[in-house]
Order: structure tokens, then C-alpha cells, then sequence
């Protein structure tokens, strides 16, 4: 049968974070968005100007 008695050890109260948690992070985002958008000039700049 299935045993259904809680044991004694508790589940840990601090769990580790994703990925979705160091993404809502504001420097993270920011430097980011920094490294997209200088991304999105050198291709365009490479597209449309050369």
C-alpha cells in the first residue's frame, strides 16, 4: 500500500530560483536591453548603410 505518513523532515523553506527570478532583475535587464540595442544599430547600421 501507499504510505501516506507525513515524515519528519519538513521541506526546505529557502528554495533556489529560476531563471525567470534573475530576469526580473532590473540591472540585468537593463544591461541586456544595452547589449540588444547595440546588437540592433551594428545590424542595421551593416544592412542598410554599407
Amino acid at each position: 500500500m501507499l504510505d501516506t505518513t507525513q515524515s519528519d523532515t519538513a521541506p526546505p523553506q529557502d528554495e533556489p530560483r529560476g531563471c525567470l527570478f534573475a530576469l526580473s532583475q532590473p540591472p540585468l535587464m537593463i544591461f541586456l536591453a544595452v547589449i540588444g540595442c547595440l546588437l540592433l544599430m551594428a545590424a542595421l547600421h551593416d544592412l542598410l548603410l554599407l
